[in-house]
């Protein structure tokens, strides 16, 4: 029942309206609201303002919220635990990637599906601040992302390759005849890049700025599709990830040229909480990427991390 009622005030925190609460808590408001007080009388102390709306949490309820999620994700973890013993793991799998990372995730979620078929895995595109935030709410049990570059935070780390960096042109271009391009050159395009929200783009200006270069693109998104359509078009160029290839090699119209002076590298690998003991389903997951590590599964479309 106390757990019961932690998942209550956590789908209030999260609604920030009783109604919404109880409907994702499949329960009425009524018994929502009885649950909450029932919180209140076991810890002593206040945890909600009440009106004749949602008012918020009180000092303490905030405190107690930031408790809820990692009681409610150790029990749950405790029942996968225990009933995968009998039955094998089952569950969902909330996996958050970067979106530099995402051709490269099914190279890991297809053998971990294969292995555990009780367990059905939610992949959700996100920043590496978006990752770092939903591990520590417990929202997500691992996550696909740099592991250099602004580092997350109390994670365990598990590398699996490096990503390169190709421009990417029409075929027309000049540029698409050579079998390397230098940064000095490709920062010369007409470019369309990622915008500084995302990481990827950062390190690419933190690259550029290193040999005195400057990233100046005249179209900039949040999104690879949005590149993609963009460099499609003939009028721009871009620089992508090596991975991003396959989605870029089958338009004939584009050519990819690995750049060089210098070629540079970032290392992506899985993140899961740096805690013990690991939920039953980060656990699996590690130990699937650590076995795809060493198989070199990565290579030779992609470069294993040393």
């Amino acid at each position: 029942m106390f757990v019961r009622q932690m998942s209550y005030l956590l789908a209030l925190a999260r609604e920030k309206h009783f109604t919404r609460a109880a409907e994702k808590c499949h329960v009425t408001q009524s018994t929502l609201s009885a649950g909450l007080k029932a919180l209140e009388r076991e810890l002593d102390m206040r945890l909600v303002l009440r009106g004749p709306r949602f008012i918020g949490l009180t000092p303490e309820g905030e405190r107690v919220v930031t408790w809820a999620s990692q009681i409610i994700s150790d029990y749950e973890s405790l029942k996968q635990d225990v009933a995968g013993i009998r039955d094998g793991l089952k569950g969902t799998l909330r996996l958050g990637v970067i979106p530099a990372a995402m051709p490269a995730v099914a190279r890991l979620t297809s053998p971990f599906c294969a292995k555990h078929p009780g367990i059905t895995v939610d992949v959700f595109s996100m920043t590496s601040v978006e990752i770092q935030a939903g591990i520590d709410k417990f929202e997500l049990d691992a996550g696909l992302t740099y592991l250099e570059n602004e580092p997350l935070s109390n994670v365990r780390k598990t590398p699996l390759y490096r990503e390169r960096y190709f421009l990417v042109t029409h075929i027309d271009s000049p540029l698409a005849q050579s079998d390397v391009v230098s940064w000095k050159e490709a920062v010369a395009e007409n470019l369309c890049l990622l915008n500084e929200s995302m990481q990827n783009r950062r390190v690419l200006n933190k690259l550029a700025e290193s040999l005195g270069l400057k990233l100046a693109p005249s179209v900039t998104s949040n999104s690879y599709l949005a590149i993609c359509s963009h460099v499609c078009a003939g009028e721009w160029s871009s620089i992508i990830p090596h991975t991003f290839s396959y989605i870029f090699r089958g338009c004939k119209e584009l050519a990819l040229v690995e750049l060089t002076e210098p070629r540079h590298s970032q290392a992506i690998g899985l993140v899961v909480s740096d805690r013990d003991p690991l939920s039953p389903l980060a656990h699996a997951l590690i130990r699937c990427a650590s076995r795809l590590d060493q198989d070199d599964l990565f290579a030779p479309a992609l470069v294993v991390a040393d």
